[in-house]
Protein backbone atom coordinates (compact mmCIF):
# COMPACT_ATOMS: atom_id res chain seq x y z
CA UNK A 1 0.00 0.00 0.00
CA UNK A 2 1.88 3.20 -1.54
CA UNK A 3 2.15 6.09 1.25
CA UNK A 4 -0.05 9.10 -0.84
CA UNK A 5 -0.26 12.48 0.83
CA UNK A 6 -4.02 12.36 1.07
CA UNK A 7 -3.23 9.01 3.34
CA UNK A 8 -0.80 11.29 5.28
CA UNK A 9 -2.99 13.99 6.02
CA UNK A 10 -5.57 11.49 7.12
CA UNK A 11 -3.24 9.82 9.78
CA UNK A 12 -2.28 13.32 10.62
CA UNK A 13 -5.74 14.93 11.39
CA UNK A 14 -6.24 11.61 12.70
CA UNK A 15 -3.67 11.47 15.57
CA UNK A 16 -4.53 15.32 16.56
CA UNK A 17 -8.01 14.30 16.80
CA UNK A 18 -7.46 11.47 19.35
CA UNK A 19 -5.11 14.03 21.15
CA UNK A 20 -7.47 16.60 21.46
CA UNK A 21 -10.45 13.92 22.43
CA UNK A 22 -7.82 12.97 25.17
CA UNK A 23 -6.94 16.37 26.63
CA UNK A 24 -10.69 17.49 26.85
CA UNK A 25 -12.08 14.27 28.82
CA UNK A 26 -8.75 14.48 30.65
CA UNK A 27 -9.89 18.06 31.74
CA UNK A 28 -13.13 17.22 32.76
CA UNK A 29 -12.24 14.24 34.60
CA UNK A 30 -9.75 16.06 36.93
CA UNK A 31 -11.48 17.07 40.51
CA UNK A 32 -11.77 20.31 42.16
CA UNK A 33 -10.21 18.99 45.09
CA UNK A 34 -8.53 16.40 47.14
CA UNK A 35 -10.10 15.34 51.15
CA UNK A 36 -7.68 16.32 53.67
CA UNK A 37 -7.18 13.61 56.25
CA UNK A 38 -5.56 15.10 59.58
CA UNK A 39 -3.17 12.96 61.26
CA UNK A 40 -0.55 12.97 63.96
CA UNK A 41 2.20 16.47 62.61
CA UNK A 42 0.37 15.68 58.90
CA UNK A 43 -2.26 16.20 56.30
CA UNK A 44 -3.43 13.42 54.11
CA UNK A 45 -4.70 14.01 50.93
CA UNK A 46 -6.93 11.48 49.71
CA UNK A 47 -7.84 12.13 46.23
CA UNK A 48 -10.83 10.93 43.91
CA UNK A 49 -10.44 7.98 41.42
CA UNK A 50 -8.46 10.70 38.76
CA UNK A 51 -8.14 9.42 34.92
CA UNK A 52 -6.72 12.30 33.92
CA UNK A 53 -3.15 11.38 34.33
CA UNK A 54 -3.48 8.43 32.36
CA UNK A 55 -5.65 10.73 29.48
CA UNK A 56 -3.06 14.06 29.96
CA UNK A 57 -0.07 11.48 29.12
CA UNK A 58 -2.33 9.89 25.97
CA UNK A 59 -2.82 13.01 24.62
CA UNK A 60 0.74 14.00 25.14
CA UNK A 61 1.58 10.56 23.07
CA UNK A 62 -1.05 11.56 20.22
CA UNK A 63 0.55 15.20 20.22
CA UNK A 64 3.87 13.94 19.34
CA UNK A 65 2.79 11.57 17.06
CA UNK A 66 0.81 13.98 15.32
CA UNK A 67 3.65 16.26 15.44
CA UNK A 68 5.99 13.52 13.94
CA UNK A 69 3.68 12.44 11.14
CA UNK A 70 3.19 15.66 10.18
CA UNK A 71 6.79 17.00 9.87
CA UNK A 72 7.52 13.26 8.14
CA UNK A 73 4.52 14.06 5.63
CA UNK A 74 6.14 17.51 4.61
CA UNK A 75 9.52 15.64 3.32
CA UNK A 76 8.56 12.04 2.31
CA UNK A 77 8.83 11.14 -1.74
CA UNK A 78 5.76 10.23 -2.89
CA UNK A 79 5.90 8.28 -6.05
CA UNK A 80 9.41 7.98 -5.51
CA UNK A 81 9.86 11.73 -6.31
CA UNK A 82 11.89 13.24 -3.55
CA UNK A 83 12.41 17.30 -3.16
CA UNK A 84 14.82 19.18 -1.73
CA UNK A 85 14.11 21.20 1.08
CA UNK A 86 15.58 24.51 -0.21
CA UNK A 87 12.53 24.02 -2.92
CA UNK A 88 10.29 24.07 0.18
CA UNK A 89 11.29 26.96 2.40
CA UNK A 90 11.87 28.98 -1.23
CA UNK A 91 8.01 29.61 -0.21
CA UNK A 92 7.45 31.99 2.47
CA UNK A 93 3.88 30.46 2.85
CA UNK A 94 5.15 26.94 3.68
CA UNK A 95 8.05 28.46 5.53
CA UNK A 96 5.38 30.16 7.88
CA UNK A 97 3.29 27.96 8.08
CA UNK A 98 6.17 24.80 8.99
CA UNK A 99 7.20 27.47 11.96
CA UNK A 100 3.61 27.53 13.12
CA UNK A 101 2.76 23.91 13.42
CA UNK A 102 5.97 23.71 15.21
CA UNK A 103 5.59 26.00 17.26
CA UNK A 104 1.59 25.38 18.03
CA UNK A 105 2.87 21.51 18.68
CA UNK A 106 5.33 22.83 21.63
CA UNK A 107 2.85 24.89 23.13
CA UNK A 108 0.35 22.30 23.30
CA UNK A 109 2.78 19.61 24.78
CA UNK A 110 3.89 22.18 27.44
CA UNK A 111 0.33 22.92 28.21
CA UNK A 112 -0.77 19.53 28.02
CA UNK A 113 2.50 18.39 30.21
CA UNK A 114 2.68 21.13 33.07
CA UNK A 115 -1.38 19.95 34.59
CA UNK A 116 -0.61 16.12 34.09
CA UNK A 117 2.72 16.34 35.72
CA UNK A 118 1.82 18.43 38.70
CA UNK A 119 -1.36 16.20 38.72
CA UNK A 120 0.53 13.19 38.82
CA UNK A 121 2.66 14.56 41.35
CA UNK A 122 -0.12 15.70 43.69
CA UNK A 123 -1.13 11.84 43.77
CA UNK A 124 2.09 10.56 44.34
CA UNK A 125 2.94 12.94 47.07
CA UNK A 126 -0.16 13.52 49.36
CA UNK A 127 1.58 13.54 52.77
CA UNK A 128 2.20 16.93 53.69
CA UNK A 129 3.54 18.38 56.95
CA UNK A 130 1.87 21.50 56.56
CA UNK A 131 -1.33 21.30 58.62
CA UNK A 132 -3.69 23.86 56.98
CA UNK A 133 -3.17 22.12 53.21
CA UNK A 134 -5.85 21.86 50.98
CA UNK A 135 -4.94 19.47 48.82
CA UNK A 136 -5.08 21.06 45.51
CA UNK A 137 -4.99 19.49 42.15
CA UNK A 138 -3.41 21.48 38.73
CA UNK A 139 -4.53 24.39 37.35
CA UNK A 140 -7.69 24.13 35.64
CA UNK A 141 -7.96 24.85 32.18
CA UNK A 142 -4.84 23.83 31.30
CA UNK A 143 -5.05 20.68 29.50
CA UNK A 144 -8.88 21.98 28.05
CA UNK A 145 -6.16 24.96 26.41
CA UNK A 146 -3.75 22.33 25.20
CA UNK A 147 -6.17 19.77 23.29
CA UNK A 148 -7.37 23.08 21.78
CA UNK A 149 -3.72 23.97 20.73
CA UNK A 150 -2.95 20.69 19.69
CA UNK A 151 -5.99 20.03 17.45
CA UNK A 152 -4.40 23.75 15.78
CA UNK A 153 -1.13 22.06 15.10
CA UNK A 154 -2.61 19.08 13.45
CA UNK A 155 -4.49 21.73 11.41
CA UNK A 156 -1.18 23.48 10.59
CA UNK A 157 0.80 20.70 10.08
CA UNK A 158 -2.07 20.40 7.08
CA UNK A 159 -2.12 23.24 5.70
CA UNK A 160 1.90 23.26 5.44
CA UNK A 161 1.56 19.89 3.66
CA UNK A 162 -0.98 21.67 1.06
CA UNK A 163 1.36 24.17 0.28
CA UNK A 164 4.41 21.72 0.32
CA UNK A 165 2.00 19.45 -2.11
CA UNK A 166 1.94 22.93 -4.46
CA UNK A 167 5.78 23.51 -3.81
CA UNK A 168 6.56 19.57 -5.06
CA UNK A 169 3.76 20.55 -8.56
CA UNK A 170 5.84 23.62 -9.17
CA UNK A 171 9.26 22.02 -9.01
CA UNK A 172 8.47 18.88 -11.07
CA UNK A 173 6.90 20.88 -13.81
CA UNK A 174 9.88 23.18 -13.76
CA UNK A 175 12.00 20.84 -14.20
CA UNK A 176 10.38 19.12 -16.69
CA UNK A 177 10.33 22.34 -18.93
CA UNK A 178 14.11 22.62 -18.32
CA UNK A 179 14.89 19.27 -19.61
CA UNK A 180 12.54 19.58 -22.19
CA UNK A 181 14.12 23.28 -23.34
CA UNK A 182 17.18 21.54 -22.91
CA UNK A 183 16.18 18.65 -25.43
CA UNK A 184 14.93 21.17 -27.60
CA UNK A 185 17.91 22.93 -27.88
CA UNK A 186 20.23 19.72 -28.62
CA UNK A 187 17.88 18.76 -31.54
CA UNK A 188 18.46 22.43 -32.89
CA UNK A 189 21.98 22.40 -32.87
CA UNK A 190 21.78 19.03 -34.35
CA UNK A 191 19.92 20.17 -37.07
CA UNK A 192 22.42 23.05 -37.69
CA UNK A 193 25.38 20.61 -37.81
CA UNK A 194 23.64 19.09 -40.45
CA UNK A 195 22.38 21.91 -41.92
CA UNK A 196 25.71 23.49 -42.38
CA UNK A 197 27.59 20.05 -43.80
CA UNK A 198 25.14 20.30 -46.41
Amino acid sequence: MAVTMKRAALIVSFLGILSFIFGVIAENKKPASGTPISGKDMVICKYPSDPSVVLGYLSVAFLILSTSAGYWSLFYPYKGKSVPHSVLFRSSSFFVFFNIALFTGGLAATLLLWPTITEHLHLIRNVHHNLTTECPTAKTGLLGGGAFVSLDSALFWLVALMLAANAREDHFDEVEKDSKADHGQVLTDEYHVKGGAV
